[in-house]
């Protein structure tokens, strides 16, 4: 047992560890130590709130503890990081839900109804809110697993009229909250829980409406939903580590999120309610060119040849596993005396920062690793670029085609290169659903197969 200023304390100094957690995480040079600022914070605010005055059945609590912790290790050592994104989605359904069932006990535990007057009111509002907020983040983050994981098509559902439907929703809602807050007693159980279904079908209907090319500005988007859930629930405990923590996550998604929309040319608020990623518009017949191929030895020729060289990575090499084998011949190629970059777009992947992940695992030096604006301005001193599993973030008719559903986005412009080899098992459209010109210009060849096998192969044809 602790006293409270003891806990006051100690939430003062875990606040502290995550707000440096977050500053450690804005690089890569101290991400690793952003992380462990994150798990010591964690660990000290779990064993302050346990310790507390307040807190009684320590042996229930200790058990979903040693429970949960052990669910979270085989769950975090199976996942392989292709299905990462996937993970977090599930995780913030799991936040939302929290929200959901706090704001329920917080209802009918009977020392909020002791409460009175405007104190009793503010605690009734921040039930409700919670709830509604919680509920969004669960059902929306279920979509969202769905989406990444294949199980739900990643093209939008966009029934005419969707956004009236929701904003009559929302104002259905605000009107049962009026009601609830009125309600005497635990009478307005039927309100809440008639909000919370409706929330749950707003939630469903947001995610639904948002196409696969925006999935990663979802996936941070739910990040924000899950900590402003957070703080809501913190308001219903009384808790100010959960307020701080939830406001910290719930603050730096929506900023996350605005970041990236400015790097794919959108509108914030058209990804969040839908009306981007729409179904792709056929182009074939409007690309001009002929699709050509080369074979490994070719490549390998290529690279021999080549002073500087780019490397892109999509997600089709998180799927290969292909960085392993990319970083060795990223190290013969500097061992001759050539100029090896990569070059990161913002969303490439299923997540913020997933090619960055996968690169480090690999142990590839960050001072290679550049972003696409980086990239971009050296682009026609390049000799050969690699494209290796990546589609959209590479496509031209991004900045040409208005009739394409990503027409807008930044993207890294590898056909200014002199040579352009893209490694792909087949000539099938990105997660966006859009054909690319790419494929058809001059000075691109492809390389069809496995990424991890083709690149194991181009070593081979390297060293020999």
């Amino acid at each position: 047992m602790i006293s409270a200023q003891i806990q006051t304390a100690a939430y003062l100094f875990a606040s502290i560890l995550f707000i440096l957690s977050l500053g450690g995480l804005s690089s890569q040079e101290t991400a690793k130590r952003g992380v462990w600022y994150g798990i010591v914070g964690m660990a000290i605010a779990i064993l302050s709130t346990v310790l507390g005055d307040d807190v009684s059945g320590y042996v229930y609590i200790i058990i979903a503890i040693a429970i949960a912790s052990l669910i979270g290790i085989i769950v975090a050592r199976k996942v392989e990081m292709t299905a990462m994104p996937q993970l977090v989605a599930i995780l913030h359904s799991f936040v939302g839900l929290a929200a959901v069932l706090v704001g329920f006990g917080s209802y009918i535990d009977p020392k909020a109804h002791a409460l009175s007057g405007a104190e009793h009111t503010i605690h009734l509002v921040e039930v409700f809110i919670g709830v509604f907020i919680g509920a969004i983040t669960f059902t929306g983050s279920i979509i969202a697993w769905g989406k990444l994981d294949g199980k739900i098509r990643s093209k939008p559902l966009l029934y005419p009229g969707r956004h009236t439907v929701n904003i009559i929703l929302v104002i259905i809602s605000i009107v049962l909250g009026v009601l609830f807050v009125q309600a005497e007693g635990t009478s307005g159980m039927l309100y809440l829980a008639i909000m919370t279904a409706i929330a749950s079908f707003i939630g469903v209907m947001l995610v639904m409406a948002i196409g696969g090319a925006d999935m990663p500005v979802v996936v941070s988007m739910l990040n924000s939903y899950s900590g402003w859930a957070a703080a809501a629930a913190g308001f219903m405990l009384g808790n100010d580590l959960l307020i701080v923590t939830g406001a910290l996550v719930g603050s730096s998604g929506a900023i996350l999120s605005i970041i990236m929309c400015e790097a794919m040319n959108r509108s914030f608020l058209s990804v969040i309610f839908g009306g981007f990623g729409d179904a792709p518009v056929a182009t074939e017949g409007a690309i001009e060119g002929e699709v050509t191929s080369i074979n490994h030895d070719e490549a390998a020729q290529l690279l021999r040849d080549a002073k500087k060289i780019l490397i892109v990575p999509g997600y089709g090499m998180a799927v290969a596993k292909a960085q392993y084998p990319i970083y060795d011949m990223v190290q013969y190629l500097q061992s001759k005396g050539k100029e090896v970059t990569f070059g990161i777009h913002p969303v490439a992947g299923r997540l913020p920062g997933h090619m960055n992940v996968l690169l480090a695992e690999a142990n590839v030096p960050y001072d290679i690793v550049l972003e696409m604006e980086e990239v971009n301005d050296d682009m026609d001193k390049t000799d050969v670029v690699m494209v290796i599993g990546a589609n959209d973030i590479v496509n031209p008719g991004a900045l040409d085609d208005a009739s394409s559903p990503i027409y807008g986005m930044p993207v890294i412009e590898v056909w200014n290169a002199t040579n352009v080899i893209v490694m792909k098992r087949s000539m099938a459209t990105g997660y966006a659903g859009v054909q690319n010109p790419l494929f058809y210009k001059e000075n691109t060849d492809m390389l069809y197969g496995d990424a991890k096998d083709s690149v194991d192969k181009i070593n081979m044809a390297l060293k020999s």
